[in-house]
């Protein structure tokens, strides 16, 4: 396993929080999964519309939702039900048993919560592009969050990982590593007051793999992908203080030669800055 992924769950189990694998499971679970069904649809989510899912308890709080352009796809709408189908079960199972624990122990029991949301990043020719923002809180220290990307694929009718259209993961990250790098370090500089030093014996202090971000594809012109989303969740690139960390880079020729030849009519270059 990656030691820098080993290390970020560590961190974020020792503050009793779910870590970074467990929440991405949570919103991007397969679509095979079965769960028990949410409660009934409220008003708003009709064909023409998006899709909002919110519960309250005592035990815990589930919202969940997407946009209309998500929820104008049969197959995609009801891929993301079943994930949110999934992530409310966990949440329920989870609650549960943390409550039965605390009355056990005799110990106050602090509500769970867990909430998801898809927005719509860019609708091309071919493409749907969504990204996700997890919250959850399961009685730690603090509330966890992070991301998720989702590809939706419309000639096949298939979810698919950005990764998919590059030649290998490897092969997008050798296009991106200098670019992103600097902006990483130039946001960590500001956020920190200090430079960062790159010989510093420090995870804190290295460049994340492509692993460890979640990628997302853009579009400035409605027609290709010409813009690259690098969001970094907390713990990966920084403490927990820092936040997250957000990226936005053009389409380069190096990025168009990282994409797999039957997908190269799909991205173009990107406005250069």
């Amino acid at each position: 396993m990656n030691p820098r992924l080993f290390l970020i769950a560590a961190l974020l189990s020792s503050a009793a929080c779910s870590d970074a694998s467990e929440m991405e499971e949570r919103v991007g679970a397969s679509a095979e999964a079965s769960a028990p069904a949410t409660p009934p649809q409220p008003p708003g989510t009709e064909a023409g519309e998006g899709r909002a899912i919110a519960e309250s308890t005592e035990d815990y709080e589930f919202e969940y939702s997407w946009p209309v352009a998500a929820n104008s796809i049969p197959a995609l709408a009801t891929v993301l039900q079943r994930r949110a189908d999934s992530a409310r079960a966990e949440l329920v199972e989870n609650a549960a048993e943390d409550r039965a624990a605390a009355a056990e122990a005799d110990y106050p029991f602090r509500p769970h919560s867990f909430m998801g949301e898809w927005e719509l990043v860019t609708d091309i020719p071919g493409w749907l592009s969504l990204s996700g923002t997890i919250s959850t809180y399961s009685g730690g220290a603090h509330p966890n969050s992070g991301f998720d990307s989702l590809l939706w694929d419309k000639e096949t009718g298939g979810a698919r990982n950005p990764l998919d259209l590059f030649r290998s993961p490897q092969n997008f990250e050798n296009a991106i590593a200098r670019r992103f790098c600097t902006m990483l370090d130039a946001e960590r500089a500001e956020r920190r007051g200090a430079p960062v030093d790159p010989d510093a014996d420090d995870y804190f202090s290295d460049c994340p793999v492509v692993e460890e971000v979640t990628v997302l594809l853009g579009s400035s012109n409605g027609e290709t992908f010409d813009r690259i989303g690098i969001l970094v969740m907390p713990y990966v690139a920084g403490p927990y203080a820092e936040g997250s960390y957000e990226f936005d880079l053009p389409v380069d020729t190096a990025l168009l030669d990282a994409v797999r030849r039957n997908y190269r009519r799909s991205f173009s270059l990107g406005p250069q800055d």
